[in-house]
């Protein structure tokens, strides 16, 4: 039988594994793309048509044949009983648009209400829902805890290790220590997500991270030298390096598609907490005494105390469902439904997504590409748009300079004249503000758009972080105003980084890429942020101490120059895209869009400071799709 020609989804509606929220009523103005004309072999104009054919399998079918494929997929694979073969038949009618639901014959009024519920009450659902949003959240703060506990600790171990001076080998032994997990996770851990993904699962994966957490944590508040400890800091990156990537992955296969977004956002949320929470135990335990035959034990208990939320998830991560993905990836299809099963309050929720998942699979599976997946993401124009994109919204969180304050605000505060209590106190306001501050963002990542986020916040990032170096030159005859002025410009910061370039890169790098090819785009993302989150950690000490703190500040504060400019040019919208649309976003030409984007600063200038009557140019349309594959060919 012929297959039908597909045709796009409706405007609002994303179907992708990591979707975005969307306001269903409200869908996104259509937008219209420049015609270029064809590039390419047949064979080529193929491969960049992948991702549409994988946008949705079942578009073009007819609700009779898709009633057949429902009831051959329960009866092929010995699904459950006849309530659950028609579960099937209408789930699969359901996949292909699930909010058309009214025109879907067979369902009962009950049935009706409750996928209407569905769209109306999105955050209603079962308790083993929630019980995965908690288990997300906490790995989530593990991550966060892991990060910052480090920050009022180095106050003591540094003296007590003997690398507390000024001279070069010291402040490159400090940089070194702290920074030792994030050059695990980029040349190790991040590529390990795959293979402990295959092996153990998402459920297993984020046990045995954890548990890595745990060990490493614990074994860190029992070392006597600088190179112990960066041993056993190295080896907590076999425990954020996979967590990192799998957790979101995780979020988004259990999450049904109402709430998909804000699961995936609120990975950068409840990091957040968790570095709130790091805080927090360093001024928790700032003034224990040691007791005969320990030496530091504040700061060991600090370092320590980040393996009490890692013990938690390890105790109840197994108690979640796995994800149903994943079992039939591995051709467990009743046990892919019965995990489903738990996390949707009905049947026919849980057979329309779990059949979606199928048809993906057999698309993804059916794709004969001819070479390896990585090399893809470097041949592929399309794919490698969405790298070049993602990679500059990773560097950029690393290098706008947050972890300088996230890893060393009590350092700065004690260059500052702080007392230590006070600077551990100034480190958990900052830390209060970061988490706060990036509540909003669940909502405003898909109203206001990630590319507008990081256009506006950008340059009040580097306003804050040249604000936060200048104050070094306040005399210190005037301590009020100094210490004041400091801390008020590291909190500025905090607000403006929490909503725009903290949850905007995991998010834009979960959406940029292709299916086929996300779970590598998504290992190289987060090698890319934690490399740089390595170079950013071990250069600080040394930076401070060669350019002074006025001069390290106003580094930091010139690179968020740069990405103000690089998310102009090279970084395209994906704020209310189906995965189809952003295969034809990533399909314009690299210069193109680069030339759009310097055309926008004069339209901005008349619009807004003018307040001039302008048209905004607008770029993209959302039809022909297999034209804008053409386009993707001319880099």
């Amino acid at each position: 039988m012929s297959t039908p020609t597909p045709k796009p989804l409706p405007d609002n509606l994303d179907r992708g594994i990591f979707e975005q929220d969307e306001n269903i009523a409200n869908p996104p103005p259509r937008e219209k793309f420049i015609p270029q004309r064809t590039f390419g072999t047949a064979a080529e104009r193929a491969r960049r048509n992948l991702n549409a054919k994988l946008s949705n399998p079942l578009a073009g079918f007819s609700h009779a044949e898709l009633r057949r494929q429902g009831r051959n997929f329960a009866l092929t694979h010995e699904i459950g009983d006849d309530e659950d073969v028609r579960a099937f038949e209408l789930g699969a009618v359901l996949a292909q648009a699930p909010e058309r639901y009214d025109s879907v014959a067979g369902l009962t009024s009950q049935e009706k209400e409750i996928l209407r519920r569905e769209f109306e009450h999105r955050w209603s659902q079962p308790w083993k829902m929630y019980a995965v949003i908690a288990l997300c959240s906490l790995s989530a703060a593990v991550q966060g805890m892991d990060e910052t506990v480090v920050n009022g600790a180095q106050i003591w171990y540094r003296h007590q290790f003997g690398i507390a001076g000024n001279k070069y080998r010291d402040t490159w032994l400090v940089g070194l220590i702290n920074s030792a997990p994030y050059l695990c996770c980029a040349i190790i851990g991040c590529w390990l997500t795959v293979p402990f993904n295959h092996w153990f699962g998402r459920r297993g994966t984020i046990f045995i991270t954890c548990c890595f957490s745990a060990i490493t944590c614990l074994w860190q508040g029992f070392v006597s030298t600088y190179w112990a400890m960066f041993i056993a800091r190295f080896f907590l990156g076999f425990g954020i390096g996979p967590k990192s990537a799998t957790t979101p992955i995780f979020a988004a296969e259990c999450a049904p598609p109402p709430i998909r977004g804000a699961l995936v956002m609120s990975w950068q949320t409840f990091t957040a907490f968790g570095i709130m929470l790091g805080y927090a135990a360093d001024l928790i335990f700032y003034q224990v005494a040691d007791t005969p035959g320990i030496v530091g034990l504040n700061w060991r208990l600090m370092m320590a105390s980040a393996m009490f939320p890692a013990l938690v998830v390890c105790c109840f991560v197994f108690f979640c469902p796995e994800s149903p993905r994943w079992y039939m990836s591995k051709k467990q299809y009743y046990r892919a439904y019965e995990s489903i099963c738990t996390l949707r309050y009905h049947k026919i929720q849980a057979a329309r997504d779990l059949y979606y998942m199928h048809t993906l699979l057999e698309a993804e599976n059916g794709m004969k590409l001819g070479q390896n997946k990585v090399l893809e993401l470097i041949t592929v124009p399309r794919n490698r748009r969405a790298m070049i994109a993602s990679t500059i919204v990773m560097f950029m969180q690393q290098f706008c300079g947050v972890n300088v304050i996230a890893y060393y605000s009590s350092e700065i505060f004690l260059e500052a004249n702080f007392a230590p209590a006070s600077a551990l106190g100034a480190s958990l306001g900052w830390g209060v503000i970061n988490f706060l501050f990036a509540i909003p963002a669940i909502k405003t990542i898909d109203t206001f758009g990630r590319r507008n986020l990081l256009l506006t916040t950008f340059p009040l990032m580097s306003l804050a972080m040249f604000f936060t170096g200048f104050s070094f030159w306040i005399p210190e005859t005037h301590h009020t105003a100094r210490t004041a002025c400091i801390a008020l410009g590291t909190y500025i910061f905090g607000i403006v980084y929490s909503p725009g370039e903290g949850p905007v890169p995991f998010t834009y790098s979960a959406e940029a890429y292709p299916l086929y090819v996300r779970s590598y785009g998504m290992a190289l993302a987060t090698a890319t942020t934690w490399f740089f989150n390595f170079v950013l950690g071990v250069t600080w000490p040394s930076l401070r101490n060669a350019f002074t703190d006025q001069g390290a500040f106003a580094w930091y504060a010139g690179w968020c120059i740069v990405g103000w400019w690089l998310v102009l040019l090279f970084m395209p919208e994906t704020k209310g895209k189906t995965l189809e649309e952003l295969d034809q976003v990533f399909s314009v030409p690299t210069r193109f869009h680069a030339e759009y984007g310097l055309r926008q600063i004069p339209y901005f200038l008349k619009r807004y400071l003018l307040r001039r009557d302008v048209k905004p140019e607008i770029l993209y349309e959302k039809e022909d799709v297999v034209g804008m594959g053409d386009v993707g060919h001319n880099a």
